[in-house]
C-alpha cells in the first residue's frame, strides 16, 4: 500500500497547512510543464496529486488511515510472493494511470476555462468598439413587435450569459485580499489565483470604457463610408447600443463551445 505521507514528506499527525504547503511545494518542483513534459515527472506529480487528494479529504484520510493501520502481513499484497508483486505492481500502475488521465483531464479543463475567459473578455471588448464605431440601429429598423421582443429577448439571454461567466471566471481568478490583521491572526496562505477582484474590475470598466470611447472617435471619422448603411445605423448615440455587446458575447461563447465539442 502507497504511503502517501511518506511521498510529500509528513508526518502521520499533519495538520491540512502542512499537506497544502508540502504539496504546491512538490507540484512546483515535479510538474511536468516545469520538466519539458518528462514522462517520469508526470508520473511522479500524479502520484503527488493522488496523495493531496486523499489526505486534504478529512473523509477519504481517515479511510485511508484505517486501511493502512490495517494491511496486514498475510495479506496477497503483504506478500513477498512473485505473483502478488506482479498484482501489486499491475495494480499501481493502473492507480497511476488514473492519477495521469484525472491529472490531464483537469489541466485540459483548465486550459479551456482560461481561453473561455479570454473569449468573453475579448469578445465584450471588440463588440463594444465595433458597435460604437458603427451604431447599428437595429430597434428602429424593427417596425414590427416581433422583432424587437427576439432583439430584447437576445439581450436578456446575453445579459445573464455575460453575468453567468463573469461571476464563474471571477470565483476561478479573483480573490479578495484580506485584511492585514486577519492574515496575521489566521495565518492565511499565500493565495494562488493571479488577481484581485477589484483589479478584475477595474480593467473590465476602464476596457470597456476605452473600447467605447475609441469607438466613438473613430466613428465620427468613419461615418462617411458607411453611409450606404444608413438603413441599420445612426450617426447619433441611441439607448439600443448597450443592447448589443451582450448579445455579440453570447454568440461568440456559444460558437467557440460548439466548436471545442467538435473537436
Amino acid at each position: 500500500m502507497v504511503d502517501y505521507y511518506k511521498i510529500l514528506g509528513l508526518k502521520k499527525d499533519a495538520t491540512a497547512v502542512e499537506i497544502k504547503s508540502a504539496y504546491r511545494k512538490l507540484a512546483r518542483e515535479r510538474h511536468p510543464d516545469l520538466n519539458c513534459g518528462s514522462e517520469k515527472a508526470g508520473e511522479e506529480f500524479a502520484v503527488i496529486s493522488q496523495a493531496y487528494r486523499i489526505l486534504s479529504d478529512s473523509q477519504e484520510r481517515e479511510r485511508y488511515d484505517l486501511r493502512f493501520e490495517k494491511r496486514g502481513a498475510d495479506s496477497v499484497f503483504g506478500t513477498s510472493n512473485p505473483h502478488a508483486y506482479r498484482m501489486r505492481k499491475f495494480a499501481m500502475q493502473a492507480k497511476w494511470d488514473r492519477a495521469v488521465d484525472m491529472c490531464l483531464e483537469a489541466e485540459r479543463r483548465e486550459t479551456f476555462e482560461r481561453t473561455q475567459a479570454v473569449f468573453t473578455t475579448v469578445s465584450l471588448f471588440l463588440s463594444t468598439f465595433i458597435v460604437a464605431v458603427f451604431k447599428p440601429s437595429l430597434w428602429k429598423s424593427f417596425d414590427g413587435y416581433a422583432g424587437r421582443a427576439i432583439l430584447l429577448t437576445l439581450f436578456l439571454i446575453g445579459v445573464w450569459h455575460l453575468a453567468t461567466r463573469l461571476r464563474n471566471y471571477f470565483d476561478l481568478y479573483t480573490y479578495q485580499p484580506k485584511r492585514l490583521l486577519e492574515s496575521i491572526i489566521k495565518d492565511a496562505d499565500e493565495e494562488t489565483k493571479p488577481f484581485t477582484r477589484s483589479t478584475a474590475w477595474a480593467f473590465l470598466v476602464l476596457g470597456s470604457a476605452l473600447c467605447l470611447i475609441a469607438g466613438l472617435y473613430l466613428g465620427v471619422y468613419t461615418h462617411y463610408m458607411i453611409e450606404d448603411l444608413a438603413v441599420f445605423s445612426d450617426p447619433r448615440a441611441h439607448f439600443d447600443l448597450f443592447f448589443y455587446p451582450p448579445i455579440a458575447v453570447l454568440i461568440v461563447d456559444t460558437m467557440h463551445s460548439v466548436a471545442n465539442k467538435i473537436d
